[in-house]
């Protein structure tokens, strides 16, 4: 089946020498991988690999057999060309980050649009604006609310909140949080992309940051911790 949509790049892995397997979201079909055959070998390669970058958005035509096999690509061009998210350090570094985390949580090749819509809306802000700190952060609490396991915020006055079950709770447990680590996820809950990025200083940030992380490896079978986690801690040392 011929198909013409929008596709979000999750990951790119070389194969062999000369070629690539590209993971991608897809606005019509969910998850797709594909098979990109002499990547590496033809003047225009480097023009090529470039579509390929960690979260780029891709407006593809391509065939899906649905086989659960690896697709193919007919044409590829960009839908969203960012000016700064692949040239900016702490920009690259961070969509790194997070396409490693979204390969690790979005498992399902099933169809998404709501989740679609909201990445490439929240990567065209990350791309035009500068002041960034708590970006990933919110984006990965975000996502939670398509992958079904947002926190429960009905009691959110509560003063702990329990990973497992994703609520509030009066009581402290093996695997709830202390009472400082509940009030930083409450301030994250409140916290939108253009609020005011310096309402946690560093520390509170890698502490968030781990708190999200086990968070989904509470609730995604299967999760790993991105490889990709120390260099983004160094970058906002």
């Amino acid at each position: 089946m011929l198909v013409k949509t929008k596709a979000i790049v999750i990951s790119s892995l070389k194969f062999q020498e000369k070629s690539l397997i590209v993971k991608c979201f897809t606005l019509s079909s969910g998850l797709k991988s594909y098979f990109v055959r002499d990547a590496f070998s033809s003047r225009k390669a480097s023009q090529k690999i470039a579509y390929f970058q960690p979260l780029s958005i891709l407006e593809i035509e391509a065939v899906h057999k649905n086989k659960g096999t690896l697709e193919n690509f007919k044409e590829i061009k960009t839908a969203v060309p960012f000016q700064s998210i692949h040239t900016d350090l702490v920009k690259s570094t961070m969509v790194m980050f997070l396409s490693e985390m979204l390969h690790y949580s979005i498992q399902e090749e099933e169809k998404n649009e709501s989740l679609f819509v909201f990445l490439e809306t929240a990567l065209t802000w990350l791309d035009h604006h500068e002041e960034i700190s708590n970006f990933h952060l919110i984006l990965l609490l975000e996502i939670t609310k398509y992958l079904g396991f947002y926190p429960d915020v009905s009691e959110v006055d509560l003063p702990h909140f329990e990973m497992n079950d994703g609520v509030f709770t009066l009581f402290s447990g093996g695997n709830t949080l202390s009472d400082h680590e509940t009030n930083l996820l409450k301030k994250l809950l409140d916290l939108k992309f253009d609020n005011d990025q310096k309402v946690f200083h560093v520390l509170e940030r890698q502490m968030l940051l781990k708190i999200i992380i086990d968070y989904y490896s509470f609730h995604l079978d299967g999760f790993k911790k991105p490889k990709s986690l120390e260099i983004l801690k160094e970058v906002f040392s």
